[in-house]
């Protein structure tokens, strides 16, 4: 009985048949519904993928018999499951979709110009149908794939050969995704294309067909498609291998055979002719037999398909009229004993089809005719391999382009591909979705993102264990994909490296722009210094510039100078800047120390920070004495992670939205790994989908933080969470956990302080000692400082006064004085010298 898979459920004949009089109705439903992220498709597919690299494996083990009871021989099979565990590895299909959609997430509707509220995005093109050739096992459900990675529901027609790998697999590949978007979107039904019937159906409702096959199947289709409905046509494809006479050696002879003998010229990219760049019959003669040669020593490493009688009845023709021609002075045939192979040589110039299982015509094409005798064919062209010197390959590439070819390679690569590269011409992604936009007003100015409105939820956590800060070293195991690396530490513990792909970091920027955008950055008007510091493979500077870059935005990259204020300050005003990007205690030294000439020019308006955090006391010194209307986050990210929360206009300080685009978060229990009571201050623990120089999964980066239920203010509808500190802000002194901004909230809303805190941990004469630097001159005596820090923190005043185990003092410190990052600037917020 013929079995078919309906959404993840096992269906017979009668029932197909039924459902699909509802096709159009499940369609609707379908795609009304929660879009399906490509980065989830992914993940399932890299699931698949591992259990086809294993042979051993029970998938593995169907798919092979399946492949068998087809006629495939072992080795093609292992070949054809090789192939496919190459494909659904999570590399290759990100770089697909970054090469042929703009990103992995293509289906955000997000601004491409941030100085117009224009939305676009790549949207499924709705109800995608294929139907599947039968000389590829695996052609079908790539196809279906790529319908997956684009979002489309997905009906592929089985061919008549297929033995239930199509089913066996796309089911396998529906299972590894635990939430069962992908089952919802895959119909598998394996029926004759006699049945016409049912393709009515399938194409009654179909928004788009995609066709692998011959002519007739091609032609058979477009007879079905209703108006509107865009036909895919990957119809049937020619290639062949162009050698000139001087590359005619037996080595490169040998390349164009193997070309020839993998996969028995059952590909569209198998060579079928080869032409030669030559109109001397002889040579092309000559030519022919040392062909004949190398073929039956190459045929014989690997054993031939066995044709079908139809298959032979058309190898057995052909042959014998070629032979027939050869009286004539137009062909030499050579063919084997065992007749696993022919070579057919043939004067005329005119391409011609081979009946392939490794049937090879060997044809003459002076350079000067390619035009001539190709162009009316370049509808069928796909693959030439070039056989020829450096300059030739050049000339001959473009004028074999110009003839129709889609692709050029060399003999021996003719049936290889690269990750992302196009198909007969055209991405197929792009084959399988629209483009689409809106276009909106200034109510959307600082939204990058429309579907944020609407609720954007995160993908899940993978199932690995949580890596902590201390372990980062055994994520950088493998960095064979990084090409740019940054310093990471230096606060907080020793320096490492955090290693990128050049993608990651392209990726990366984008998100931080669309975070500083929210912030309220507004790259049309807004005329922007970065004061990030930069060198010594810090980030913040670098990242920044590039962020305003993607931004569009106004820059001056001044980058943070330690002792250069006043220059800095003049080129503020001399070139009327009103928004500065940097590190809090930077820019308070900044303001601090020229005060006069700030305040003289007065056009500061906007500041956006990040790596530290304003006081409530610095926000008013700011506001009040310097008239700057916006305090913002840049951005809540580290080099570590990459970006993983922004700010927005209607958020209070220290709340984020989360970029589901590239992370998950987690905020988990500070004792144990399970998630965090509601509401309760957890460990954020984050997972970066995307990245590419290193795998960060599950991720303790080091914060805590907790979960904030009530929708925003700002309309959107993305997670949103509180930082409430660092892990490390907190310290065991005189035997209690002490946080170092519990003394910073204290110094702000007890003494107005507006200045740099640092604390300093150290023993000296057998006593420990609790130092509390503030700014000189910025607080009371040291006794009055030191008095109401025990009277307002609890916890302090039992370990230093009621215990007596540390003992507390303050310490007036100038401000140059103050122990930071040699690469960020970074305050160190807790010195232990103990």
């Amino acid at each position: 009985m013929t079995e078919h898979l309906w959404q993840g459920e096992r269906i017979a004949d009668d029932e197909a048949r039924r459902r699909l009089d509802e096709l159009e109705a499940t369609a609707g439903r379908v795609l009304a519904g929660e879009q399906i992220r490509p980065l989830r498709v992914i993940r399932a597919c890299d699931r698949v993928a591992a259990r086809l690299a294993d042979q051993d494996d029970e998938l593995t083990g169907r798919l092979t018999a399946a492949l068998a009871e087809q006629g495939v021989p072992a080795a093609e099979a292992r070949d054809t499951l090789d192939g496919l565990a190459a494909a659904l590895r999570r590399e290759p299909l990100e770089r697909k979709l970054i090469r042929e959609l703009g990103g992995t997430d293509p289906g955000r509707l997000a601004r491409f110009d941030h100085h117009q509220t224009v939305f676009e995005a790549w949207a499924p093109v709705g109800l995608l149908a294929h139907v599947a050739p039968g000389n590829a096992p695996a052609a079908g459900a790539l196809s279906v794939v790529e319908g997956l990675l684009s979002g489309n529901l997905n009906v592929i027609k089985t061919s008549g050969a297929d033995a239930g790998f199509t089913t066996t697999l796309l089911a396998a590949l529906a299972d590894a995704d635990p939430g069962g978007g992908i089952a919802e979107r895959v119909i598998v039904l394996a029926f004759p294309s006699a049945r016409t019937e049912w393709l009515r159906l399938i194409c009654a409702a179909a928004d788009a067909v995609a066709v692998w096959g011959g002519e007739e199947a091609v032609a058979g289709m477009a007879g079905l498609v209703r108006p509107g409905c865009r036909l895919v046509d990957w119809g049937p494809k020619l290639s062949f291998a162009y050698l000139t006479t001087e590359s005619c050696t037996d080595d490169v002879l040998a390349e164009v055979a193997a070309d020839v003998c993998r996969l028995d010229q059952q590909a569209c990219s198998s060579p079928q002719v080869i032409y030669l760049d030559t109109d001397d019959e002889a040579e092309l003669f000559a030519v022919g037999t040392r062909f004949a040669r190398v073929l039956e020593r190459v045929s014989a490493e690997s054993p031939a398909r066995v044709p079908g009688d139809a298959e032979w009845a058309e190898i057995t023709n052909t042959v014998l009229v070629a032979d027939l021609e050869r009286h004539l002075g137009l062909t030499d045939v050579h063919t084997a004993e065992d007749r696993s192979w022919r070579v057919l040589v043939d004067t005329r110039s005119a391409l011609r089809a081979s009946p392939l299982h490794r049937t090879v015509w060997v044809k003459p094409l002076p350079r000067k005719e390619i035009g001539r005798y190709l162009r009316p064919m370049r509808r069928y062209l796909q693959t030439a391999g070039v056989g020829a010197d450096r300059t030739d390959v050049a000339v001959l590439s473009r004028m074999l382009l110009a003839a129709g070819v889609q692709r050029v390679t060399v003999p021996g690569a003719m049936l290889g591909s690269y990750d992302g590269e196009p198909h007969d011409g055209v991405y197929a992604l792009q084959r399988y979705s629209r483009r689409v936009d809106v276009q909106l007003d200034d109510r959307f100015a600082t939204d990058s993102c429309l579907d944020d409105l609407t609720g954007t939820g995160q993908l899940p956590a993978p199932d690995v264990p949580i890596t902590g800060k201390a372990a980062f070293g055994t994520l950088q195991e493998d960095t064979s994909r990084a090409a740019v690396f940054f310093r990471s530490g230096g606060t907080t513990g020793e320096p490492k490296l955090s290693a990128f792909s050049w993608a990651d970091y392209d990726e990366h920027m984008h998100a931080g722009a669309e975070g500083l955008l929210a912030a309220g950055l507004d790259p049309r008007t807004d005329r922007v210094m970065n004061l990030f510091f930069g060198g010594q493979l810090y980030g913040g500077f670098l990242s920044f510039f590039s962020v305003l870059e993607r931004l569009g935005a106004v820059q001056f990259p001044m980058a943070g100078q330690q002792n250069g204020h006043a220059m800095v300050v003049k080129s503020i005003v001399d070139n009327r800047v009103d928004t500065l990007l940097g590190m809090p205690s930077y820019l308070m030294r900044l303001f601090v120390e020229e005060g006069a000439a700030l305040r003289e020019y007065g056009g500061v308006r906007k500041i956006f920070y990040g790596g530290e955090h304003f006081s409530a006391a610095q926000r008013r010194l700011l506001t009040e004495e310097f008239g700057v209307e916006v305090i913002r986050s840049a951005a809540y990210g580290s080099v570590d992670a990459g970006p993983l929360g922004y700010q927005c206009a209607a958020g209070e300080p220290g709340e984020h939205h989360l970029f589901t685009g590239v992370q998950t978060l987690e905020i988990l229990d500070q004792q144990q790994d399970r998630p965090a009571e509601p509401g309760q201050v957890g460990r954020l623990v984050f997972t970066s989908h995307t990245r590419r120089g290193q795998r960060l999964e599950r991720y303790e980066i080091g914060d805590l933080g907790r979960w904030l239920d009530a929708d925003c203010p700002c309309g959107r509808r993305t997670p949103r969470f509180e930082l409430l500190g660092r892990s490390g802000d907190v310290f065991r002194s005189g035997g209690h956990f002490l946080n170092y901004r519990r003394f910073v909230a204290v110094a702000d809303e007890v003494l107005g302080y507006s200045g740099d805190l640092q604390i300093e941990l150290d023993f000296d004469g057998g006593q420990e000692w609790l130092t509390v630097r503030v700014e000189h001159g910025k607080t009371p005596e040291p006794d009055e400082v030191e008095r109401l820090l025990l009277r307002n923190y609890p916890e302090l005043a039992t370990t230093a006064e009621q215990d007596r185990l540390v003992r507390l003092r303050v310490r007036p410190t100038p401000a140059e004085a103050f122990d930071r990052a040699a690469t960020s600037g970074k305050l160190v917020p807790v010195l232990d010298r103990r």
